[in-house]
C-alpha cells in the first residue's frame, strides 16, 4: 500500500492529486507544521532523514522530493497514463518540465517569502528577486499561449508538478492570464478536488 507522509499546506497536496488522477488506493500519515514557526515535525526525520514532505512509502521503499515522486508514481503505475511516450519529443519537453518545477520557478518565489520576512533589511534584495520572477511567470505564461496544458493535449505529470508554482504565485497571477487560466482549470477537476476533501485544509486552493 502506498503512504503519503502528508504535511499540511505543503508540496504533498500535489501527490494525493496525482494519486487520486491515477485511481490508485493510498493512505495518508498526517503531520501538522508548527503554528510559529511553520515547519515540519520532527517526526518526519523518522521516515526520512531531510525530515521533509512529501515522501511516500510503497513496499518498503522510500521516495522522496516531488519530482521523483511524480516520475515514481508514473513510471510504476500509470500504465502509459500523465505522460508521453519515451522516445518522443514531447517526452523531454514533459521531463524539462518535472525537473524545472524546483529547480529553477520555485526559487525566486521562496526568495520573496523569505526576504519579506526581514522587512527593511531585505529591501535592496527585491527589485531582483521581482525581476526574476516576472521571467520566470512570463515564460510558463507563454508556454500555456493557445494551450491547456503544458505538454500535449492532455494533463500529465508535468502539470502535477508544476501546479504548487501556479498557485504559490496566486498573488500575481492576475497579471498573468494563461497561468490563472491553467490554475483554475486543474484545480476544477473531480481528482484535485478529492485530494483536498482526503488531505484537508489548503490555502493554496484559492
Amino acid at each position: 500500500m502506498i503512504v503519503v507522509h502528508h504535511l499540511n499546506d505543503s508540496r504533498s497536496q500535489r501527490v494525493l492529486w496525482l494519486l487520486e488522477e491515477l485511481g490508485l488506493p493510498y493512505d495518508i500519515e498526517f503531520y501538522q507544521r508548527d503554528a510559529t514557526t511553520r515547519l515540519a515535525p520532527p517526526e518526519l526525520k523518522a521516515v526520512h532523514p531531510l525530515g521533509k514532505s512529501p515522501v511516500i512509502t510503497d513496499n518498503g521503499q522510500t521516495v522522496a522530493e516531488s519530482g521523483a515522486i511524480v516520475d515514481y508514481l508514473i513510471r510504476h503505475y500509470g500504465n502509459g497514463r500523465l505522460q508521453p511516450s519515451t522516445g518522443w519529443p514531447e517526452y523531454e519537453i514533459y521531463q524539462q518540465w518535472l525537473h524545472y518545477a524546483e529547480g529553477s520557478a520555485m526559487l525566486p518565489l521562496m526568495l520573496k517569502l523569505y526576504v519579506s520576512r526581514l522587512g527593511e533589511a531585505g529591501a535592496p534584495l527585491a527589485p531582483r528577486i521581482d525581476s526574476e520572477i516576472a521571467n520566470h511567470m512570463g515564460y510558463i505564461d507563454q508556454s500555456l499561449q493557445g494551450r491547456q496544458w503544458l505538454v500535449g493535449d492532455d494533463l500529465t505529470g508535468a502539470d502535477i508538478q508544476m501546479s504548487f508554482v501556479g498557485e504559490a504565485a496566486r498573488g500575481l497571477r492576475a497579471a498573468y492570464p494563461n497561468i490563472d487560466a491553467w490554475v483554475k482549470r486543474f484545480q476544477s477537476r473531480p481528482a484535485y478536488r478529492k485530494a483536498l476533501e482526503r488531505g484537508g485544509p489548503y490555502s493554496m486552493a484559492a
